[in-house]
């Protein structure tokens, strides 16, 4: 069964709701929790995403909040933190670490860090049993694949197309994924543009999907209670996991 993993935004619109969503997606058929850790410059996340990020941080999101958060679900749902490099930087990477092994977090994703500037960090991860998420995107050749896929866990992230997330552009990725096969035997996800309308076609060749700005837009409809935005992402959580394996 092809997986569907979750982005949501740490602590938007609070800590508990952030928690009582974790748990309300496992039971949707969630696979995995993408945790957003807020940042004010989310370069590779379009404007919906981006919003979401501003509002958490103007409601006093702080790093510490991650942790308790992923203390409560990560131990029942396979957890990962995303995040741009800027706080591992200045936190320290293996503060992070450390955390991530406390709280039972199983990996990252950074965007905005290179594959040749991660190298120098991957050994610390593997060694902690700890994934650190490679990126392939469209625009990659063969040769770069291999390099890059070379030593990758848990899951490949497939950047839909060149751009920020939630554009909702359409590319044919099956010469990448072909390539993504000959190099790895590692899962392949896709990410950016998935949602219910795109998720099937999206799904196709790959094992997984990652669905975020979908999410995140009913996490900002102010016209719904904490409880409705639960119940509404909770039905379209499920609708995509079942449209992405039919």
């Amino acid at each position: 069964m092809k997986k569907l993993v979750a982005y949501i935004t740490t602590g938007f619109p609070d800590l508990n709701f952030t928690i009582d969503l974790a748990f309300a997606l496992k039971e949707s058929g969630v696979d995995m929790i993408e945790l957003g850790i807020p940042f004010s410059d989310p370069v590779a996340d379009g404007v919906i995403i981006e919003k979401a990020n501003l509002k958490s941080l103007q409601n006093g999101f702080r790093l510490q909040h991650l942790f308790d958060i992923s203390s409560h679900i990560a131990k029942e749902i396979d957890t990962l933190w995303m995040g741009y490099f800027n706080p591992f930087y200045k936190k320290g990477v293996e503060n992070f670490i450390s955390e991530a092994k406390k709280c039972g977090v199983s990996g990252f994703i950074i965007p905005d860090l290179p594959h040749e500037e991660a190298i120098m960090y991957k050994d610390k991860f593997i060694k902690n049993g700890l994934a650190l998420i490679d990126f392939v995107a469209p625009t990659d050749s063969r040769d770069r694949i291999k390099t890059i896929t070379k030593d990758a866990k848990k899951f490949i992230y497939l950047v839909a197309y060149a751009g920020i997330t939630g554009s909702g552009r359409d590319e044919d990725l099956q010469n990448v994924i072909r390539d993504i096969r000959s190099c790895s035997d590692t899962d392949i996800f896709i990410g950016f543009g998935v949602n219910e309308k795109t998720a099937q076609k999206k799904a196709k060749n790959v094992d997984g999907v990652i669905v975020g700005s979908a999410f995140v837009s009913i996490l900002l409809d102010e016209n719904l209670s904490n409880s409705q935005k639960i119940k509404k992402i909770k039905n379209l959580a499920t609708i995509i996991k079942e449209k992405i394996n039919q």
